[in-house]
């Protein structure tokens, strides 16, 4: 068995993508995978079960390193020529995609050692998670990596940190088309991370950080609903608008920079004033909303806590367009007060949710191997 986190940007979403940094940290929700041997199971197959998503299927095992292959030459073409209906092509379907390709990739890190499993033996994969999807939780990671694990282990095979930070990149590209990356290094390593771009241009440095408590403390993460849009269709909807609209989606990208980069060095006073962090936080989300991808509900959702003297801003890749019936539709929004204790009882916050859920958990790791 493996298990894995949630995560949820504290600050830098979008403007990660284009090598500015971002505070991420790692949440107490996770997804569990366990990989064994089956009796039940038939001879070279393996039967992938998600309950949550009332799901099983049956496949063997070169369908399953095939689908993967499949997956990463859809990706290729998409990478060449990226855009939204791109990554439709690219974009797998069905509930199994996700752990399906982690498998996949796994067998052939497993393969590339010069290993494998007993082929001559069914499998049971059976996968369940806390997180909830699509909302900027990084649940693809947290599965993805859960999975992958899980076979690794069965395997044999201890991975290093680079190998598995890796691996589960190529699983969130089949997901999301162009992943920064800051998703798999704070699923897998866990805590609060700052993500730099390294110097040489080859992805992202990491350093976990220690956040004041009393700061972490007064955010709230407030659940306004699934988004209408992929966080893989609305990356890929961004980069077009910058494409059309160069100098003003790279103001609004600075702006999130700038802002993230400030509360950096906040995070690294013995006691941040509450009023500075609810500035730099309302300044990380109209940046967030000059890019596009805040629809009007959220924002009005965003304007009711200014009034009361918190801030708001979206966590993950937000939406394009609003739910016409329901909750808003925007994923995550992180909510910022100095009396944290008053988030729950806002009116205007009823036809939300306000989870509860606490940053800084632990990263991914094997729990039982069986």
């Amino acid at each position: 068995m493996a298990s894995a986190p949630g995560k949820t940007i504290l600050m830098g979403e979008h403007a990660v993508v284009y090598g500015a940094p971002a505070l991420v940290a790692a949440v107490d929700l996770r997804a569990r995978a366990t990989a064994a041997a089956a009796d039940d199971v038939p001879t070279g197959k393996i039967r992938l079960e998600l309950p949550d998503l009332d799901h099983a299927e049956l496949v063997r095992t070169g369908e399953v390193r095939e689908y993967a292959s499949r997956a990463r030459r859809r990706w290729e073409e998409f990478s060449r020529s990226p855009g939204r209906e791109s990554f439709a092509r690219m974009r797998g379907e069905g509930p199994g995609h996700v752990s399906v390709v982690a498998l996949g990739e796994a067998m052939e890190a497993v393969a590339r050692r010069g290993g494998g499993t007993d082929e001559d033996r069914g499998v049971r994969v059976a996968v369940s998670s806390d997180i909830p999807i699509g909302r900027g939780f990084g649940s693809s990671a947290a599965v993805g990596s859960s999975v992958a694990l899980a076979w690794l282990a069965r395997a044999g095979v201890d991975p290093t940190r680079d190998e598995l930070e890796r691996l589960l990149l190529e699983v969130e590209r089949r997901q999301h088309g162009q992943p920064s990356g800051v998703d798999a290094a704070a699923v897998l390593r866990g805590g609060v991370l700052w993500a730099e771009p390294a110097p040489e241009g080859t992805g992202f440095r990491f350093e976990s950080v220690t956040v004041p408590p009393d700061l972490l403390g007064r955010f709230r993460v407030v659940d306004t609903g699934v988004p209408a849009e992929s966080t893989g269709e609305v990356v890929s909807a961004v980069r077009e608008r910058r494409e059309r609209s160069p100098e003003a989606v790279d103001a609004a990208l600075g702006r999130i920079r700038d802002a993230t980069r400030e509360f950096r060095r906040l995070l690294g006073e013995a006691a941040p004033e509450p009023a500075d962090a609810v500035e730099l936080v309302r300044r990380c989300q109209r940046g967030l909303e000059a890019l596009g991808v805040v629809p009007e509900p959220v924002r009005e959702l965003v304007r009711a806590v200014e009034r009361e003297g918190g801030a708001a801003k979206i966590s993950g890749a937000g939406a394009l367009t609003a739910e016409q019936d329901g909750p808003p539709g925007g994923g995550l929004l992180l909510v910022l007060h100095p009396e944290p204790e008053r988030i729950r009882g806002w009116s205007f916050l009823a036809d939300v949710e306000v989870l509860d859920v606490r940053p800084g958990g632990p990263g991914a790791r094997v729990e039982e191997i069986a």
